[in-house]
């Protein structure tokens, strides 16, 4: 086994396990890093095979591309994020929103600790 089916074969598995952690990775910027670098991988697989063509285009729009249009989003979603802890949005908050507090039932519509909207249970 020459040193080049080595180095494919070592390429071909970080690509599995690119694309596995990439699925089990629950925080977005993470999984947008682990998705630039499994198309750069991808782009040197395609080198590899003798295909610069494909190897271009997958490193400009797989890596390069793409990879800016997640990290522009990302930031829109934090500022977004931000500015909805910020802004009043007339609701309850804190103790008074608390539906695991004895005694106080949450109104249908408003929202828990964790911004999810808690359901009417009666």
């Amino acid at each position: 086994m020459s040193l080049i089916e080595i180095f494919k074969i070592l390429l071909l598995i970080l690509l599995i396990v690119c694309a596995v952690s990439v699925n089990l990775t629950h925080r977005l910027l993470p999984a947008v890093i682990i998705f630039m670098s499994y198309s750069t991988i991808m782009s040197i697989v395609w080198l590899l095979m003798e295909s610069p063509d494909l190897a271009i285009t997958e490193a400009a729009v797989g890596a390069g591309v793409t990879s800016i249009l997640f990290f522009l989003t990302l930031r829109k979603v934090n500022e977004n994020e931000e500015m909805g802890r910020n802004t009043d949005t007339g609701r309850k908050t804190g103790a008074d929103n608390n539906s695991d507090s004895p005694g106080k039932a949450a109104e249908p519509g408003t929202r828990n600790r964790k911004g999810m909207i808690k359901e009417d249970r009666s």
